[in-house]
């Protein structure tokens, strides 16, 4: 491979190179952060994650929602929600506005120990990310999910 110059910057091939290097030491960090210890006995997963992620940062919401967010069936969002919800870590109540719908948030119990695992995470993205431009931002975010097609199309 060439290191592909395409004026000031980085080439294509040396960026590669970089992030075939970065990642695997990024994606190791990660996984070693620890899990809290209440959460520790959930085998959680990515998409339990990412489940907790949203309402934990954007709130209460219904499991069509949580689904639609998440890219996944509403009934597998179901299944992750009546799972976290045998075990005390996620809340489902009636929706005040119609009684067939349930609302889904995260348990008070379990709040803390959540929140404080997966703020560092949201600490480190906001030190990285607060210095570039919102066009910036727009384009790291659409470069990862490039990325994350094209391995899945790889795969």
């Amino acid at each position: 491979m060439s290191s592909g110059d395409e004026g000031p910057g980085l080439g294509v091939d040396d960026a590669i190179r970089a992030l075939l290097l970065l990642m695997p030491r990024m994606v190791g960090r990660v996984k070693r952060l620890p899990v809290p210890e209440p959460l520790q006995s959930l085998a959680l997963g990515p998409r339990h994650l990412s489940l907790l992620s949203y309402l934990l940062f954007d709130g209460p919401m219904t499991v069509n929602e949580l689904a639609a967010r998440l890219e996944v069936a509403p009934t597998t969002v179901s299944l992750m929600v009546g799972e976290l919800s045998r075990k005390g870590v996620l809340e489902r109540r009636e929706d005040d506005d119609d009684r067939r719908r349930r609302i889904v948030s995260i348990a008070a119990a379990g709040r803390p120990a959540i929140d404080d695992w997966l703020a560092r995470g949201a600490v480190a993205w906001r030190r990285a990310l607060e210095p570039l431009t919102p066009e910036q931002r727009r384009m790291f975010l659409d470069t990862l999910g490039a990325y994350q097609r094209a391995v899945e199309e790889l795969s």
